[in-house]
């Protein structure tokens, strides 16, 4: 049993405010934040709930990084498309990029983000006053802070400036909630604050039953994702890209030039990065845990992804790669972007399932006259070899941040910063070789060096919660935002500029006098 994600289940529900439907007709039950801080065991469960809303899942519930960032979010980017089994109209308006203020699934990130940042509050303000060990308060404290950097971290880049909360709110007054936006500059001011107090007090690793928790390792390691983004678009704090590179080499292997020594490595095989029996190794920095069939608690995302009318299989095909026209393929997408011999492709997707009740084979053909025998490819990162019609949900995790990814940011802010230095060549190189790819063309220019990472950060972190970010932030040789440009190649021409925020959910602005509506979408 994992405590982060599954133990006392029930209880975190009461404690925290989340609903479900079974709980409802006992409210009796729930317990205050103040009656409820009052032991050990308090705390920790006070900080599971934080780390709930990573992924908490069921039939009718979606989170961040349990499908809600790909209904919500990928769907509206370059690689991802809703399929036929995804017949929700605010999704299928979000991959058109008719979306608006109301957009459900607008509102349920936004929603979902805050009341998870309230969670860590709460136990920010709870948890030091309960007497029990001190190096389990501190490391509580320190996870706390982690997943509040990590939830602000996911709102700023989607909504530019957000009401910064980083009290426990506790009023009589509706009035006294409502609370202005603060400038982006002023939210990452606060999640560095966050992930630097959080590296000096969490471990780096943990002894079962605690593996997934939030580890110094993961700190650091996001804190060099926040200053590349930092000196990204639209910041363009370009000074960052130095902090990006001191951070990562903090994490790194000597191996791979840096000074961690938290035994972070890359699989041999890229598909252990995905398969359930490897999760938490050696190259999973921090990841949304999942295990199937259990309280609501499975991926969801496995079913979305299979062909529908597979005997055995519990398959909607709710999600597709996103085909577009390339010359006289109109039939083209993101699986044609890999070569033949990169071993991320095949681990990637699939181009057919094979019945688990009969044995055959069930695969669905394209009409693409430019490519003979052209079949549909499937996304398979989340899949689990043990789901059958009995469980469609999935116990493969979701890595939130990778030891790949931290190659690929050290990669990308040493380029930025230096060039394309042999340290920048060392760090993309691994990720290349590691899938089968030789080492990249020597003696590239900045400019083409960029362009080649951004391809194999594309190819690497595809289907991992990852694109819109890399889309809203990336740039070409001139500085120039490269977001509408890329939309626009895939076929989604009324792409502006400001689809790169998010609007403010209208229900919230609603509800809050002192909230204004990002400028572009007044």
């Amino acid at each position: 049993m994992r405590l982060i994600i599954y133990s006392t289940l029930t209880l975190l529900l009461l404690i925290t405010g989340a609903c479900k439907d079974f709980l409802s007709e006992d409210p009796e039950s729930l317990i205050s934040e103040d009656q409820y801080y009052k032991t050990q065991a308090d705390a920790i469960n006070g900080i599971n709930a934080v780390y709930f809303l990573l992924n908490s899942g069921g039939s009718s519930v979606q989170t961040p990084y349990n499908t809600l960032f790909n209904t919500g979010m990928n769907m509206a980017g370059d690689d991802e498309d809703p399929g036929p089994g995804a017949t929700n109209p605010d999704v299928r308006s979000l991959a058109v990029l008719a979306h608006s203020s109301t957009n459900l699934r607008i509102y349920e990130i936004w929603q979902q983000h805050y009341a998870a940042i309230k969670k860590a509050n709460v136990a920010l303000d709870k948890i030091p006053a309960i007497d029990f060990d001190a190096s389990l308060k501190s490391r509580l404290l320190g996870e706390a802070k982690f997943l509040r950097a990590l939830y602000y971290f996911n709102l700023v880049r989607l909504y530019g400036d957000v009401p910064l909360i980083t009290e426990y709110q506790k009023y009589v007054n509706a009035a006294d909630y409502a609370i202005a936006k603060s400038p982006s500059t002023e939210v990452y001011a606060q999640i560095e604050k966050d992930l630097q107090e959080a590296a000096e007090v969490l471990p780096a690793s943990y002894a079962a039953p605690d593996v997934g928790r939030a580890t110094q390792g993961a700190a650091k390691a996001l804190l060099a994702k926040v200053y590349l983004t930092k000196a990204s678009l639209p910041l363009n704090i370009t000074a960052h890209y130095a902090d990006a590179v001191a951070k990562a080499e903090e994490v790194l292997s000597a191996t791979d030039g840096g000074t961690g020594n938290y035994g972070y490595d890359l699989f041999a095989n890229y598909a252990d990065v995905f398969l359930p029996a490897t999760k938490n190794g050696k190259e999973h920095i921090f990841s949304a845990q999942f295990k199937s069939n259990a309280q609501g608690q499975g991926n969801n995302e496995n079913p979305r992804t299979i062909l529908s009318g597979v005997p055995g299989l519990s398959g909607n095909y709710a999600h597709m790669v996103r085909y577009y026209t390339n010359g006289d393929d109109k039939y083209f997408s993101i699986y044609k972007l890999y070569k033949p011999n990169d071993k991320r492709r095949n681990a990637t997707f699939v181009t057919y399932f094979t019945s688990p009740s009969n044995g055959k084979k069930y695969a669905l053909p394209l009409a693409n006259t430019a490519v003979p025998n052209d079949s549909t490819p499937f996304y398979h990162k989340m899949w689990d070899p043990n789901s059958t019609s009995v469980t469609s949900e999935s116990a493969a995790n979701v890595a939130i941040i990778r030891y790949a990814e931290l190659l690929l940011i050290h990669a990308e802010a040493e380029n930025e910063a230096n060039g394309p230095t042999a340290k920048a060549y060392k760090s993309l190189n691994r990720v290349r070789n590691r899938a089968g790819l030789a080492n990249l063309t020597e003696g590239l220019t900045k400019d083409q060096f960029r362009d080649s990472l951004y391809l194999d950060r594309r190819l690497e972190v595809v289907f991992e919660y990852q694109r819109w970010f890399d889309l809203i932030r990336q740039k070409d040789g001139a500085g120039n935002s490269t977001f509408v440009s890329n939309l626009h190649k895939v076929g989604k021409t009324n792409a502006a500029d400001k689809h790169r925020l998010y609007p403010i959910p209208q229900s919230e602005i609603d509800n809050n006098a002192l909230l204004e509506q990002n400028e572009l979408w007044k």
